[in-house]
């Protein structure tokens, strides 16, 4: 897909002026004699909170040294993998927090990896409360949402309206004498609108490379690849049901009972995990790889009695910070693989029922059979 031009400036403007609308309720700090500060509840002003949100993004410099919250966390959605927490999720937890908890994570945090990312933090309590200021509106804001493309949509209705001029000049008007420059013009938008409508009816259900951000975010490079853990131990359902299986927390927290922090991502990924498993509140995952309501498809038969390796479908999960579709996942594209792949009928009991072509192979009539030999390309096979 295309991206359009980014609209940045646009859309601090409107944040900027959605902030003036109202005053914020916020903390405000005050000095005690011992050195030391405290937070007190006020209502902050709208320029307050614009304070507080050059502050985010790094606008407002100390000793020459910018502090550019928003470098680390996102402010909106993007396509590669951040390890850390986005802004909107960071503003959630502490939104019924106060500024001095906040303070203490900034300041003095307790993980390895936010001790490293914070070690030359100077921010005084002034501007942590108007940090927190702006923090608590996030929430209702949410990540900044990508620009649909528009230039395909354009070219369509460009299209359209060719051949709409070119078919009213060839049968009513007849303004153009040379007859010819309408039927190509007719000719080219047929094509256009054509392809653009087969093109586009294909796509429908289907999004090669479709890459979602998860609610935790779970490395298979780091558990599958990494650690060597194996599928079958967090998806266990595989070899035996339709679907693989999606891992309840008590599997995680098999090992995150004594893993509480992470290379990556800290200690803020891992705590969502214990979270959930501690308020029995299940992670709602989404799901990758789709199919189609009407399209039947068992992980028993492809893993547990075809002994297909989970990576001939999912790709290299091993390598795959963050989840994404690299099988087509079409009716062509199983129906090439059901041609092609040819069955152990050798150790396998499943296959005894298909006492003919075990026959054929210990007589050597043939030296293998593939899935089409047993019906894998009936229509009635996935569809019923």
């Amino acid at each position: 897909m295309f991206k359009l031009f980014p609209f940045k400036i646009l859309s601090y403007l409107f944040l900027n002026i959605l902030l003036l609308s109202f005053n914020t309720p916020g903390y405000s700090c005050q000095s005690q004699p011992d050195g030391s500060s405290i937070f007190q509840k006020k209502t902050f002003r709208a320029e307050e909170v614009i304070r507080g949100e050059r502050l985010f993004y790094g606008l407002v410099y100390f000793d020459d040294k910018s502090i550019n919250c928003a470098g680390c966390h996102n402010t909106g959605f993007s396509d590669s993998l951040n390890w850390n927490p986005d802004a909107v999720e960071i503003s959630k937890k502490y939104i019924s927090k106060s500024a001095d908890d906040l303070s203490k994570v900034l300041l003095s945090p307790s993980g390895q990896k936010i001790k490293m990312a914070h070690k030359n933090f100077k921010l005084s309590p002034e501007d942590i409360a108007m940090i927190k200021a702006f923090m608590d509106k996030l929430p209702g804001i949410g990540l900044k949402q990508n620009k649909p493309v528009l230039t395909n949509r354009i070219l369509f209705i460009l299209a359209s309206l060719l051949f709409l001029f070119s078919t009213i000049d060839l049968v009513i008007t007849k303004k153009l004498r040379r007859r010819w420059i309408s039927i190509v013009i007719l000719l080219f938008s047929v094509v256009y609108i054509t392809n653009t409508l087969v093109v586009e009816a294909i796509a429908i259900g289907h999004s090669p490379g479709y890459e979602p951000d998860q609610p935790v975010k779970f490395s298979h490079a780091v558990h599958a690849g990494q650690n060597t853990t194996d599928c079958i131990y967090c998806h266990s359902y595989a070899p035996y049901s339709k679907t693989a299986g999606i891992p309840a927390e008590n599997i995680c927290m098999n090992c995150h009972l004594l893993v509480r922090n992470g290379k990556r991502s800290g200690v803020f990924e891992i705590t969502k995990v214990i979270s959930a498993y501690e308020n029995k509140k299940p992670i709602e995952w989404i799901k990758v790889h789709n199919l189609p309501d009407h399209v039947f498809f068992s992980h028993a038969q492809h893993v547990g009695a075809g002994e297909i390796a989970c990576r001939e479908c999912h790709g290299p999960v091993e390598k795959m910070g963050r989840i994404r579709l690299t099988g087509d996942l079409t009716m062509g594209w199983c129906i090439n693989c059901h041609r092609s792949r040819n069955i152990n009928f050798s150790n396998n009991r499943f296959y005894t029922e298909y006492a003919g072509l075990a026959d054929k192979i210990r007589n050597r009539e043939t030296d293998s059979i593939n899935v089409k030999m047993i019906g894998g390309t009936e229509c009635m096979k996935c569809h019923y």
